[in-house]
Parts: C-alpha cells; structure tokens; sequence
C-alpha cells in the first residue's frame, strides 16, 4: 500500500520540475576602468564585504570570486584586476591573467562610472571586449547616484554607441547604484538567463572561493595601504606565513595565531609603514584584525612583520615567492 501512494506525488513533483525552469549555474566578471565600481558591486551583489575596495587602481590582486546563490541560479563573481597599459613585468602579468579570465567566463559586465564621460581607457577595454566573440557582454552604468537623469541617457547613449562603431551588440545596458543598491537585484535577474544550465557548483554556505590565507592577507594589505596609498600605491605585498590555533586554549575561547610579513621594496619605505614609535603599524594590526576575526568567526592574535624585498615587481623570482 505504501509503495501505491507514494507513486502519484512522484509524478506530480517530475510535472512541477518539468514546468520550473532550469537551474543555471555559472561564471561572470566585471571589468572596467580602474574605480568603476567593480569590487562595490561585487559585494552589493553577494551582500558581504568579500572583494578588496579602495579608490586606487589595482589593489584586486587575486581572482576574489564572490558568489550569488539564488533560488533559480548560481552565480560565480570573478573579479579581475583592472586591464591597463603594463609599466612593468608585474602589470604584463595582470594583463594576460586579465584576458584568460574573460575567455574563460560566461558573462561580462563592462562597468562605467555614471559620472565620467567615456574615456580612451575604456574604449580600449571595450575593443578588447569586441574581440572575444561567444561572451555576453552586459553595459553596467555604476554610481547612478552621482548624476542626474540627463547625464545618465547620455551615458546609455554613448555606451550603446560605443558597441556599434565597433560591430557588437550588449546583450542588455544597466544603470545601477550599488551604494543605494538600487537595480542591483534586477542585475542579477539579467545574468542569470544568460548562465548555462548547471547545478550548483558550490555549496550553499560559501561566498568565496579564495583561501583564507590570501583573504587574510588582502585584509592586512588593505589596512596597510590606508592614508599612504600616495607615498607607496603598490609596492607593498602581504604573504601569511601561517595561521594556527593557538594551543591549551579552552573550546569556547579559541585563538588564532596569524603571523604575516608584509613586504615593501626600499629601506626607505619601511619607516612610512611602521610610522613614528611603530604607531602605524599598530594601527594597520588592529583595523585589520577587525575585519579578520569578523571574516573568520574566531578570535585573532595578530603577528606583524615589515620586511624589504627589493624591487618585487620587477623580480619574476620574488613575484613567485609572494604568489603572483
């Protein structure tokens, strides 16, 4: 009798999955000038700080994925570093982690600033955008709340006439503010009928794919670079040497012992980086502890080392030791 009933429901239920649309799971990178809005909306999307925002250019080292669950879909944020004339060894290497990443992914949202006019830096991303054929492209306008509505159809204007001149179509063109999170969700209803079908390819708890140690690192980076970002924009590199509970600590009061060494390029730099009496580097310790413990639910104590690597960026050695 048992087996009888059960048959029915599971007839109903094989009907209901036929007229519910297919889970689609898949990759999407924002890309754009330096400071479009990319890691803010990356966290609007995922709702958790997890990209490393600042308002100079290449602080995104890694490929941070923030990912969007949703009911219906899945979608893997991959952020890549800003594409850029290279300068140096190290911005060469960017660049063609920059391109992999695009030929790579399902969906690319190109970001422009509301509130900048359309420069020769993205006409050149575009172009390279054009170039990769199979991709959708999605037109993100960003930072909708700094202008008003004139200025932001002349914005849709121009970045639809931007894909003309260059012979592609934009699968859609969005305004958003991620700051206002207004039209972030309607974002994510675009994309996601543009992702292959495909259960989920995390599980559900997960916001990022990166390992601890390198969000870790971002995070003491982060913090390092604040209010010097002028005297020293790059030259600084965060390796975490190793993250341990610390021993004979009782269950219910654990402690994470993190010991990191942050690597600048010149003698000369170190100062900047400890300040006067080692006041900086305290400082940089304790707002970057802030956010490590809220990132790992755990208590931290946090070891802190300045150390000169000469000139990493331009040493393919060092830029191995240090993980790019």
């Amino acid at each position: 009798m048992g087996a009888m009933s059960a048959r029915p429901n599971t007839e109903a239920a094989a009907r209901q999955a036929e007229n519910a649309a297919p889970h689609r799971a898949g990759f999407a990178c924002f890309v754009g000038r330096p400071n479009a809005g990319k890691s803010t909306l990356t966290n609007a999307l995922v709702g958790q700080k997890v990209a490393i925002t600042s308002n100079r250019p290449q602080t995104t080292r890694h490929t941070v994925r923030g990912i969007v669950h949703r009911d219906d879909a899945q979608m893997i944020l991959v952020d890549t570093p800003g594409l850029h004339k290279p300068r140096t060894l190290l911005g060469e290497r960017l660049n063609d982690v920059v391109r992999t990443t695009w030929a790579e992914v399902d969906v690319i949202g190109f970001c422009l600033p509301a509130d900048q006019k359309l420069g020769p830096g993205d006409k050149f991303i575009v172009k390279e955008l054009a170039g990769i054929k199979k991709t959708p492209k999605i037109a993100i306008i960003t930072k909708t709340d700094l202008v008003e509505s004139k200025a932001l159809a002349e914005q849709l204007l121009a970045v639809s006439a931007l894909a003309d001149e260059l012979g592609f179509e934009w699968a859609e063109i969005v305004p958003v503010s991620a700051v206002k999170d207004q039209q972030v969700s309607l974002l994510a209803d675009l994309i996601a009928p543009l992702l292959p079908e495909s259960p989920p390819l995390y599980p559900e708890g997960d916001l990022t794919d990166e390992p601890e140690m390198v969000m870790v690192a971002e995070l003491i980076r982060e913090a390092a670079l604040e209010g010097v970002r002028d005297e020293l924009p790059h030259s600084i590199a965060v390796v975490v040497e190793e993250m341990l509970p610390r021993e004979d600590r009782p269950a219910d009061k654990p402690l994470l012992d993190i010991h990191a060494n942050v690597y600048i390029e010149r003698p000369s730099q170190k100062g900047i980086i400890i300040g006067p009496k080692g006041k900086r580097l305290k400082d940089v310790g304790t707002k970057s502890r802030k956010h490590i413990e809220a990132l790992l639910g755990t208590p931290v104590f946090l070891d802190l080392h300045v150390k000169v690597a000469k000139d990493w960026q331009r040493d393919p050695k060092q830029l191995r030791k240090l993980g790019f």
